[in-house]
């Protein structure tokens, strides 16, 4: 693997996971204020959203352990078209287990979901949500990705990441920053998605993956690669890139873990 190599944290469970993730989140977020006093992030689904509720939704333990939500702009690396309040839209899973749930007295981020309107035609889709990450990250001036500052993501059983699938000709698109698809071997078929260049030029990217089930394909993606999406982003990334999963999702895995301080 070319230049550094992503982080691997491995916890006993989610219960330690959690915290840890939520220092890294914290992190990044200070990082993110510092530069540009604002805390630009994107989430994806399945699993994710209940892991990061217990991560942020915590108790602060110290004047430094903060979550910020106010200077928050949340953005989602994939989506489904169907409406807002279907159970399919990551939109409605992230407002069900983490949003909803934010007190008052945390501050509310500033929340992108797509458009509806679009929904019967998902180029159209993709391109009013890029309009929307460049009137984020552009304003008037011209840049070729917009970077975000984190992106939280989650990784399938096949090595998918995003709405980004393994073999698809979809990984080869450079120019756009947000892409239809139509074919997702996942149901339901029609989404949009970041490309792989948005993905790649995050200030940092973090992949949280638990549970036996995923030891395969993590054994595929740190030891072959073969190609697949999450382990292009970690071939992109390198050190930029960390992976906080539990034992039993990298066992018997060839790859050096981390710990984490």
């Amino acid at each position: 693997m070319p230049g550094k190599q992503p982080n691997l944290f491995a916890f006993n469970d989610i219960d330690a996971l959690a915290p840890a993730l939520r220092s890294y989140i914290i992190a990044c977020q200070n990082s993110g204020l510092t530069r540009h006093d604002v805390f630009k992030v994107a989430v994806s689904g399945g699993s994710l959203p209940n892991t990061l509720a217990e991560a942020l939704l915590a108790e602060p333990k110290s004047e430094e352990d903060v979550i910020k939500f106010d200077k928050w702009e949340l953005f989602f690396a994939d989506e489904r078209a169907v409406p807002l309040d279907h159970e399919d839209s990551n939109y409605a899973l992230v407002k069900k287990e983490l949003l909803d749930k934010i007190p008052a007295s945390m501050g509310q981020p500033i929340v992108h979901p797509i458009d509806a309107e679009y929904l019967n035609d998902t180029q159209e889709l993709a391109d009013q949500y890029e309009k929307k990450l460049v009137g984020s990250f552009a304003k008037g001036d011209s840049v070729k990705l917009p970077i975000f500052d984190l992106l939280l993501l989650g990784s399938g059983p096949d090595g998918h990441t995003c709405s980004l699938f393994p073999g698809h000709p979809l990984l080869r698109e450079t120019d756009a920053w947000v892409a239809p698809i139509e074919d997702s071997p996942k149901p339901p078929p029609r989404r949009i998605t970041l490309t792989l260049p948005v993905v790649t030029h995050a200030v940092r990217i973090a992949f949280v993956a638990t549970g036996a089930a995923k030891k395969e394909i993590m054994k595929e993606i740190f030891e072959v690669g073969n190609g697949l999406p999450c382990a292009l982003v970690n071939e992109a990334a390198g050190d930029r890139c960390s992976w906080f999963t539990d034992n039993a999702a990298v066992e018997g895995v060839q790859f050096p873990r981390r710990s984490f301080l």
